[in-house]
């Protein structure tokens, strides 16, 4: 019976080898099949929601995000890899709670925007998580150009997260609690 020896990464200078850089590569698709869904998930929040200004920030987010894409396929780029989006069961089950938010609650009711902004922080963070990951593992594989990247689109997801507080505390927040089910 043949045995395949493989080395260890503390065995090997060349990262392209390492486990760690398959992680890394891992989740740069998944983050990026993440990033291409939402781009189909916003425009129906965005319509779905009531407040002009959680309208406004979704729209605004989305136009982020259609730049995010472009920046993760340039962090690839740079890594000398193929852009390709694998799918993320975690953004896709944050996209259907979502969804599932919206259908359960009333059209045109604050209650459905604190509904939205929950779903979306929910989004956000599980991309400043990613972002924040991708960035270190990146740095620590030698990528500053990827790391570079990666960690601008971080900067977006925490600015939109703290954008979205700022709406929910507002208003939106004070004015669902008095609405009747």
């Amino acid at each position: 019976m043949a045995t395949t020896k493989t080395k260890a990464p503390e065995q090997t200078l060349d990262v392209q080898d390492s486990a760690l850089n398959e992680l890394f590569i891992d989740e740069l698709k998944d983050i990026y099949w993440a990033e291409k869904h939402l781009t189909k998930a916003l425009p129906k929040m965005a319509k779905a929601a009531t407040s002009d200004k959680l309208r406004a920030a979704i729209e605004n987010h989305l136009s982020e995000t259609e730049r995010q894409i472009i920046r993760l396929e340039d962090a690839f780029a740079s890594i000398d890899e193929k852009a390709v989006a694998v799918k993320c069961e975690a953004m896709a089950g944050l996209i259907k709670e979502g969804e599932e938010i919206i259908a359960e609650t009333e059209k045109g009711s604050m209650t459905r925007d604190a509904g939205i902004i929950s779903a979306a922080q929910k989004i956000e963070h599980y991309e400043i998580a990613s972002y924040g990951t991708l960035k270190t593992l990146a740095t620590v594989l030698g990528y500053s150009k990827a790391a570079e990247l990666l960690d601008s689109t971080l900067q977006e997801e925490k600015n939109c997260d703290s954008l979205l507080t700022q709406i929910a505390e507002a208003g939106i927040n004070q004015q669902s609690k008095t609405e009747k089910v």
